[in-house]
């Protein structure tokens, strides 16, 4: 990614993290949850070729907790919280959600999800929000003019600690 910062764990700034993101949806449109696939389209899909490597995306970790305190099931677990800027032509790469459940929430400009679960691209516009886990792999690109900016909090597993995980 083009860059990336972990914001310092204390209160105050966890507590502008989430503010951030709440006031960013708020500036926009209110946010609904986006359908998952259009009628009639959904389907389990094998999609042949996808993009393994971003383009044009910055993904910057705003805050990250150690769910370690919260017990042994949770150990080496973090929630974190990251800002996605996907400029026009821009690709987050194909990645699946079956250990690592994320919320995403389009803030600015629009961008297609091309997921395993549908036969075609799912329009995500400024104040969709989308929940991320199971057996989802899946694969976005910026088709518009202007870039999309996105939010994803997420529970990153141990296995999985890696700031550049799409």
């Amino acid at each position: 990614m083009a860059s990336q910062a972990i914001a310092s764990r204390t209160p105050l700034n966890m507590a502008l993290a989430f503010g951030l993101l709440a006031a960013a949806a708020a500036l926009s449109v209110a946010p609904t949850f986006a359908a998952d696939c259009p009628a009639g389209q959904a389907a389990t899909t094998d999609i042949q070729e996808h993009p393994s490597k971003p383009v044009g995306v910055t993904d910057t970790v705003l805050s990250a907790i150690d769910l370690t305190p919260k017990g042994e099931a949770w150990k080496g677990n973090m929630l974190r919280l990251r800002k996605l800027v996907v400029q026009p032509g821009g690709v987050v790469p194909w990645h699946e959600h079956t250990v690592r459940p994320a919320n995403i929430i389009v803030v600015e400009g629009s961008i297609t999800e091309y997921a395993s679960t549908c036969k075609v691209g799912i329009e995500h516009a400024a104040g969709d929000v989308t929940a991320e886990f199971g057996q989802l792999a899946h694969w976005w690109k910026n088709n518009g003019k202007v870039p999309a900016v996105l939010y994803s909090a997420d529970i990153l597993p141990p296995a999985m600690h890696d700031d550049h995980m799409m």
